[in-house]
């Protein structure tokens, strides 16, 4: 499958490269970086620490996908969104880890889905997918008694907060109590405030450091707290996630899929 990998020059574009170049059944077919970027023109596979691949950064998408059977896409919603319109034109496999979202936001990438194969996740790992199969079952299962805190942290360059899988996770629980995530969620807690409503979901946000990613899920109920935790200790899991999300994807109808049905995980 041949795979374009875009934001080849950022950490996560280097962990992509690494990814697809060890995967069986997978190749670079481009790398792309923006306009301006010092890294144009740079071979990608020595830019990811794997020697040569003869594949040069380049800042022309439209011509990459124009060859490419998918591409990998960590970047940010603006440029996915851009990227998501360029899938569809291609008629290829659009995976997407981006985070920092709007609802609105997301709106064109379900149109492009018409025709591309979109996979969109807000975590790439199985055991992060899983975990969120394991909260939505335990907040259906647990009574509105039991108060549900979602804490994350990551390093201190991430710039979206809460996380896009604070948030996956988030959504599997309004989902297990069969509420609206938007109108039960407790983003920041400062100064005197009123006692923690029955139902809502809250968020905490640490930033520091250079920890890749640890998330639980905390179900607080009179005497006796449940706790879920994932903590990543390597950020290639996400990009190996991510390519097999495409191999997956290759043989599916066009469609706007997430990691859940990639791994056949109960929704």
């Amino acid at each position: 499958m041949r795979l374009v990998v875009v934001g080849a020059g950022g950490r996560m574009g280097r962990a992509l490269t690494r990814a697809v170049t060890d995967a069986a059944g997978a190749d670079v077919a481009a790398a792309i970086e923006q306009e301006g970027s010092p890294f144009l023109g740079q071979d990608a596979g020595e830019l990811a620490g794997v020697g040569a691949l003869n594949v040069p950064v380049t800042d022309d998408p439209l011509s990459a996908f124009a060859k490419a059977d998918g591409v990998l896409d960590f970047t940010a919603p603006k440029a996915s969104i851009w990227f998501a319109e360029l899938a569809a034109q291609a008629r290829i496999v659009h995976v997407i880890g981006t985070t920092g979202w709007t609802p609105e936001e997301e709106t064109p990438l379900r149109a492009a889905a018409r025709h591309a194969r979109i996979i969109k996740s807000g975590n790439m790992s199985l055991g992060v997918n899983l975990l969120a199969s394991l909260v939505r079952k335990a907040a259906a299962a647990l009574d509105a008694d039991f108060d549900i805190e979602v804490l994350e942290m990551h390093h201190k360059h991430k710039v979206d907060a809460p996380s896009g899988t604070a948030l996956l996770l988030g959504e599997a629980a309004a989902e297990g109590r069969g509420i609206d995530l938007q109108t039960h969620s407790v983003r920041s807690r400062d100064g005197i405030m009123d006692p923690r409503k029955t139902g809502d979901i809250g968020f905490a946000t640490l930033r520091g450091g250079s920890v890749i990613g640890e998330h639980s899920v905390i179900f607080a109920g009179e005497g006796e707290r449940i706790e879920l935790t994932h903590r990543a200790e390597d950020r290639q899991l996400f990009a190996r996630g991510a390519v097999k999300a495409a191999l997956w994807g290759f043989d599916q109808k066009p469609g706007f899929y997430s990691m859940a049905d990639v791994l056949g995980l109960d929704t």
